[in-house]
This record gives C-alpha cells, sequence and structure tokens, in this order.
C-alpha cells in the first residue's frame, strides 16, 4: 500500500516540478524583433501566449529530466504521442496561470532570497564546500543559458513556489487515518504452503501428434515470420534548421543593445561578519549589554585582526554563519541591510569595521575579497549572443522548414529526393524493418511507433509512395517511403514441431497441476492439518516472504475473520499452490519513525490533491483560449477552454 503511495509520491513531486519550471527558451529575446509569429501562439493564458517553440522546448526539457532519472530506462516513446504533448502544454498553462496569480498577488522575491537560493543548490559547490561561480557558468552554458537567464527564471519559480506552499501547507493527514492505514501495511499473517508442482506431472502427459497439430493451428501468430520492409527515409530536425541560420554582425549588435544590463555587473564584496544580536525593541540594557560586548571583541581584533574567524566561531549569534567563521561569501548592493552594506562597501580588502548597529544588532564587519563591477564589451559576449540568437532563429526556422518539409513529401510522393534537394537533407536507408519498434535501436529516428504505422500502411506498401511526415521526437520530422516488402509468414508444422512439443507439454502440466490443486482444495477447504503444509511464515504487505505475485495477492486478499482459512492460487510456470493462513501474528514493537513519515507521506499526497485543484481554479479564472492544437498545429478552428 506504501510502496504504491511512495512510488505515486514521486511522480506527484516530479510532476509539480513541471508545474513550476516555467520554460525559459524565449527568456531575454522577446523584444527582437526577428522572432514575433501570431501564428506560432498555441494557447493564451490571461495576457500571456504559449508559442510552439515555447513547447517543444519544454518538451525537450521534459525529456531530458527523464533521461537524468531513469538513465538507460528511460523510453523516448514515453513523451511520443499526443496525450504526453497535451500534458506538458497544460503544464505551461498551469505555470502560466499561477505566473498571472503571482502578478496579481504582487509577490516578488528579493535579491538576498534568490542569492541565498543559488548558493544552497548542491551541485555549485566546489571541493572545499564554497560556491564556485565557475562551475555555475559553465553547467549554465552547456543548458544554452546565461546566468542573467537561469536569475530571472529562479526568482519567477520562488514567486510560483510561494503561491505553491501557501496551498499545500493547508493540507494534513488525520492521525486515526494515517494510524489505520499503518496499522494494515503493518499487519502480519502466519503461512504455510502447498505446491503441486507442474514438472511432477510432466511424465504423466501423453502428447499425440493431433494435439501437436491442434496447438500448432491454433496458436495465431506465434510460429508466424513478421512482416518486414526495405525503406528510404529523410529526417527534419533542429540540427538540420541551425545549419541553414546565419546571423550577422548586426544582429548580435542590436541585441546587445537592446539587453545591455545583462552584461553589465556590480562590484561585489565578501565578508564576515560577528553579531551580537540585540532587537529593535529588546528593552534598553539589553542593547547596551550587546553592543558592549561587541566592542569588546572588536577591542580584541584591533590587537589581532588573525582572531576574526575564531572569535567569529566562538561569539557570532548569527547560526547561519558563525559555525563558516562569520563568512557570508559574496554579496552585491540591495542585498544587505542598509547600515551593513553602507559600512562594508566603504572598507578596503582586509580592513575591520567599527562596531555597526542594525536592525539585527551589533555587528563587526571585515571585507574579506573585492569583486570589481564592470561591463563586458560586445567583443567578449558576441560567439555567447551569436549562439543564443542562433537556437531561437533555428526555432522559427525549423517551422518553416516543417511546413516545407511536410508539403514537399506529401505534393511529390513517389520521391524522397525532391525533399531532400529542396532542404539539402540526406536520404538514408534501412533493411529488416518491422512493424513494431526494436527496443535495441532507441534512438533511430525511423524507429518510432508513429512513422512504421505510416510506413506499413496498405497505401504505402502498394504504391510506394512516401509517408506523410511523421514527428518522432520534438522538433524532429521523418518521411520514408517502401523499397521492398516482405510479407509475414508462417513456419511450417515440421520446422517448429519440436518446440510445439515442449509448449504443449507445460501447457498439459499445468493444466494437472491446477487441477489437482483445486480438487484437494475442494475435498479439504479449511479444515487440513497444518503438518500437510511447508514451514509457517510471515507474510506482509510490505513484505511477501518470497510468495510468487498470484499467490501473495490471494493470501492477502482472503478473509481473515475466521481462521485458519486456506487459498489457492495458480502460479505461472510453477503449477498451482495452496497456502494455509493460521493467524495473525503480533506487529511488535511499533516503529515510530516509520509511522511518521507515512504520515507524511499521505499528507503530500492529499497535499498535491489541494495543489492541483487550486491550480485548475486558476487556469478557469485566467480564461485559458486554446489557438492550436499541440498534436495538430495545422487546425484553422480555434476552441475555447
Amino acid at each position: 500500500m506504501f510502496d504504491f503511495i511512495r512510488t505515486h509520491q514521486r511522480l506527484m513531486q516530479f510532476l509539480l516540478l513541471l508545474l513550476i519550471v516555467p520554460s525559459f527558451a524565449l527568456l531575454g529575446v522577446e523584444g527582437y524583433t526577428r522572432m514575433g509569429d501570431e501564428t506560432n501562439v498555441i494557447a493564451k493564458v490571461g495576457g500571456q501566449k504559449i508559442l510552439k517553440e515555447e513547447l517543444d522546448a519544454a518538451q525537450r526539457q521534459q525529456a531530458d529530466r527523464l533521461r537524468q532519472a531513469y538513465g538507460p530506462r528511460f523510453d523516448p516513446k514515453m513523451l511520443d504521442n499526443p496525450e504526453a504533448r497535451q500534458g506538458i502544454l497544460d503544464n505551461l498553462i498551469a505555470q502560466k496561470a499561477l505566473s498571472e496569480e503571482a502578478a496579481r498577488s504582487r509577490l516578488s522575491v528579493s535579491d538576498a532570497s534568490l542569492q541565498q537560493s543559488i548558493l544552497q543548490i548542491p551541485d555549485l559547490q566546489g571541493a572545499d564546500g564554497k560556491f564556485d561561480i565557475e562551475r555555475y557558468k559553465a553547467l549554465l552554458a552547456a543548458q544554452g543559458m546565461t546566468p542573467t537567464m537561469f536569475e530571472a527564471q529562479l526568482r519567477r519559480d520562488l514567486a510560483l513556489q510561494q503561491i505553491n506552499a501557501a496551498v499545500q501547507n493547508s493540507a494534513f493527514a488525520p492521525k486515526a487515518l494515517s494510524t489505520r492505514l499503518s496499522e494494515i501495511n503493518e499487519q502480519q499473517r502466519e503461512v504455510q504452503e502447498m505446491l503441486f508442482k507442474a514438472s511432477d506431472y510432466a511424465p504423466k502427459v501423453k502428447v499425440t501428434d493431433e494435439m501437436l497439430k491442434a496447438y500448432y493451428d491454433n496458436s495465431g501468430s506465434r510460429f508466424e515470420t513478421p512482416e518486414q520492409v526495405k525503406a528510404e527515409y529523410v529526417v527534419l530536425n533542429a540540427a538540420a534548421a541551425e545549419a541553414q541560420v546565419t546571423v550577422s554582425d548586426a544582429d548580435i549588435k542590436s541585441y546587445y543593445d537592446q539587453n545591455a544590463k545583462r552584461y553589465t555587473t556590480e562590484e561585489q564584496r565578501r565578508a564576515s561578519h560577528i553579531l551580537i544580536t540585540a532587537p529593535k525593541d529588546a528593552p534598553a540594557k539589553d542593547r547596551a549589554a550587546a553592543k558592549a560586548k561587541a566592542e569588546a571583541l572588536l577591542a580584541q581584533l584591533r590587537k589581532n585582526p588573525g582572531d576574526f574567524a575564531r572569535l567569529a566561531k566562538e561569539n557570532s549569534q548569527d547560526p547561519g554563519s558563525a559555525e563558516r567563521g562569520g563568512d557570508l561569501d559574496f554579496f552585491g548592493k540591495g542585498m544587505m541591510v542598509k547600515q551593513f552594506e553602507d559600512s562594508a562597501y566603504k572598507l578596503q580588502k582586509g580592513q575591520i569595521s567599527d562596531v555597526v548597529e542594525s536592525e539585527f544588532g551589533y555587528h563587526i564587519i571585515q571585507v574579506t575579497e573585492i569583486k570589481p563591477g564592470g561591463v563586458r564589451t560586445l567583443e567578449q559576449v558576441k560567439d555567447e549572443i551569436g549562439s543564443e540568437i542562433k537556437k531561437q532563429l533555428a526555432a522559427k526556422k525549423y517551422t518553416e522548414l516543417a511546413e516545407t518539409f511536410s508539403n514537399t513529401v506529401y505534393e511529390q510522393a513517389d520521391s524522397l529526393k525532391p525533399v531532400a534537394d529542396k532542404l539539402g537533407l540526406k536520404i538514408e536507408t534501412v533493411s529488416n524493418l518491422g512493424r513494431n519498434p526494436n527496443p535495441a535501436l532507441k534512438d533511430a529516428p525511423y524507429n518510432n511507433a508513429k512513422f512504421l504505422t505510416a510506413l506499413f500502411a496498405d497505401e504505402s506498401v502498394r504504391s510506394k509512395n512516401n509517408t506523410e511526415a511523421v514527428e518522432v521526437a520534438p522538433s524532429t520530422l521523418v518521411s520514408g517511403r517502401v523499397v521492398s516488402f516482405q510479407p509475414k509468414a508462417r513456419r511450417p508444422f515440421e520446422e517448429v514441431k519440436a518446440q510445439v512439443r515442449e509448449l504443449v507439454l507445460q501447457q498439459e502440466a499445468m493444466a494437472m497441476a491446477k487441477k489437482a490443486g483445486e480438487a484437494w482444495l475442494a475435498d479439504t477447504k479449511d479444515t487440513s492439518p497444518a503438518t500437510s503444509f511447508s514451514a509457517p511464515k510471515l507474510v506482509s504487505r510490505t513484505a511477501s516472504a518470497g510468495l510468487d505475485e498470484n499467490a501473495f495477492m490471494a493470501v492477502m486478499k482472503a478473509d481473515v475473520t475466521k481462521l485458519p482459512r486456506v487459498v489457492g492460487a495458480e502460479l505461472p510456470g510453477q503449477g498451482f499452490g495452496v497456502y494455509r493462513i493460521n493467524k495473525l501474528a503480533p506487529v511488535g514493537k511499533v516503529d515510530e519513525a516509520r509511522r511518521s513519515a507515512e504520515q507524511q507521506q499521505i499528507a503530500a499526497a492529499l497535499s498535491q490533491q489541494e495543489t492541483l485543484a487550486y491550480i485548475d481554479v486558476l487556469k478557469n479564472r485566467a480564461k485559458v483560449k486554446m489557438v492550436n492544437s499541440p498534436a495538430a498545429p495545422e487546425a484553422e478552428q480555434p476552441a475555447e477552454k
């Protein structure tokens, strides 16, 4: 039961992550005049638009997250269907609706909160445990982002999280409910087993040629060789579109001028401090004592400045920095309270301030590093801007090429050469393609269920014309044509006779074992002595004790109001099992930590429901309007949601 909750909790957390991580593909280029195109609008949410490029980027990001989460177990086909694309669009709509609510509620995130969130990202810590700015930039660059883009996205995400947190924190799980569920989960049943093994009945099976022939005749497609084709295909993807995009120096200069603030950095300082707390509303006597203590510490530091880290660890009342010797890391203007900032920016590297009073108490500040500000020149950021613009233009170019690709493979359907020549694509050939995708060829563009369905359609096989353009992945279209077709054929009986004999033997032995087990169960019912069974074992919903899945389900579903109780279960490939439930064993010592965790899981599941319901309300309030279907962008009739 709780395995189910745990599993779905992770899925629900992932879904929530999607809800609060908006797509950032177009961030920072909205003012770039070549990007606007109303025909690319998929949906409108309040005053915001969702573009096709944004939807494609969101699908790529979701694929990347799943690939990171599941590694080699990730199958791209799980996102390769209209339902998955609609689900991603629904998430984008939810993000926009949340964004509208955040704006309506005037939620904002301070620079200090933003910086603290970034500093707490584990992957951005160096070997010394400190924030690694170069690693930060490198990781963002690998995702095609700049720090400014990421920080704008994160600021927006944190604002949305404020809304989510307010809703989620309102849910709770009644203790009586969670306790009852835990008790059911922990219940143990003492079980004994009796097996009727199919292997014991195999020698008694009499296999005749008539049985073999009947099995063969009724086996459907089991002994057929599948149909196969040799095919040609062409692929249009984002790389092909990007190859046809050029970015001029004028484009780069225009973008640089429009986004000048992105390339301007202010001076940052790194400082350590010792804080003696003294709230403003504290009695005057207490504030005077706090100030006297700070001044005494300052006097020690004037004599021995090198003792700053030690005295901070021993005396500072700021729990966040004391254990690091008072280190506050780098900060810019506007990130600290005014009195602290004014004093820190007057100091030179290594200097120690006088006692500084703020709303938190009394500070002694030492500046440890100064990072000068400045403006990155056009030459310094030229490549970065060029790459950024090229990605955006490539997305737009892909949309244009996709229309040409689709029209050409349809209008000149007897060959792929026209579309290959027109768009500069390469015609590839593949043999031995089956109707269903091959799990060993996950990354091959032709190994896609929709494409194979189109390729094996009667019209494609008969006329050998081009298939329609099929989207096999985000920003990836494929069209193919059959070169040759090999129909499916039934293997001769004599060729598979030995295999048929083995299958018939297994089937008959299983049937005899099941019949014997069910007969024994009918005769004895719940009166069989325990000595007829194996040694007892304890089974619970969290520990199957090695029972087959069918047997486990039979045991746990059995009515235990009256014991002993005997139940049976067919065991595929093994035979038939009879299980005697003797008694309910005491749970023993209650695992309070586990029960507490289970209560939290139930509360989390309830909070997810509350959040999803709240988002539905926001989507209705935002008056979502669908302009084009994500699965069929060419749809002409808009529909209101």
